[in-house]
This record gives C-alpha cells, sequence and structure tokens, in this order.
C-alpha cells in the first residue's frame, strides 16, 4: 500500500521531511506521495512517520496502490539498494 495527500493537506510542510524514502514532494498545490517510492516506512519505522506528525489527518491509504507488508519490504530494499549505488556507500541495510 502506498499513502496519498487528500486535498484536505494545508501545506504545513511537517511531512516531507520525515519521509525516509523522499517520496513526499510539493505538487502543483498540495503535497503528494510517489507511490513507487512510499513502502509506509516499513523498513524504517513500524509506523508511517508521515501519518504520525500530519496536524489534519489527511494522509490515507491510496486504494489505487494496495500492496502487501511483504511487497513494501521488497520495495523497501530495492530502493536502499538504489540508493546505496548512487551513494556509493556498498551494500544496503538488511
Amino acid at each position: 500500500m502506498a499513502l496519498m495527500i487528500t486535498d484536505e493537506c494545508i501545506n504545513c510542510d511537517v511531512c516531507e521531511p520525515e519521509c525516509p524514502n523522499d517520496a513526499i514532494y510539493m505538487g502543483l498545490e498540495i503535497y503528494e506521495i510517489d507511490p513507487r517510492k512510499c513502502t509506509e516506512c516499513v523498513g524504517h519505522f513500524d509506523e508511517p512517520q508521515c501519518v504520525q506528525i500530519c496536524p489534519v489527518a489527511c494522509i490515507p491509504v491510496d486504494p489505487a496502490h494496495i500492496e502487501s507488508r511483504e511487497s513494501l519490504f521488497e520495495k523497501f530494499q530495492r530502493l536502499a539498494a538504489a540508493k546505496a549505488t548512487a551513494t556509493g556507500s556498498g551494500s544496503p541495510a538488511p
């Protein structure tokens, strides 16, 4: 499952820096979440950090991107490996 930000977003800027996968970015009017990068913080935290910090509770699961916890972890591993390769830091974390 990827998360999404609804139009109730008030552009408070607190979610973007909390995303460990850099999946949150400023869209045309509100913040948006790239479903290719969103792992709901699987591999990083027990709970999605953006959901925890959002003051208006406008970050639900995106029904267009339903994924199992296992597939989210696989996505985390792919993203970690790509990041390690891009930074030249060697092997990604387990």
